[in-house]
């Protein structure tokens, strides 16, 4: 069955999220002042890591093998997170 579902993240630069295999990350954004992705997934996929990078503007991104997916505002804004996964 398809759903989609949140995902948290942290604030900080690469780090895992265990979602169903072949999940499509749809967009990023805050929810309550909390960074999230949200995902169409397979609920009856079994869970794999994949890896996002959240970088702050004006941060260096230290690799080029992302993709693109949102930006997401902190603090009234001023606070700007651009939200990539990295493809391997």
């Amino acid at each position: 069955m398809k759903s989609i579902w949140k995902f948290s993240l942290a604030v900080k630069g690469l780090q895992d999220v265990e979602m169903p295999k072949g999940a499509e990350i749809l967009c990023a954004d805050t929810q309550a002042e909390a960074l999230c992705v949200w995902a169409v997934v397979d609920t009856d996929a079994e869970k794999e890591p994949r890896s996002i990078a959240v970088i702050g503007t004006g941060h260096e991104m230290g690799a080029d093998n992302f993709k693109y997916i949102g930006t997401a505002q902190m603090k009234g804004g001023a606070l700007i997170w651009h939200v990539f996964e990295v493809i391997a």
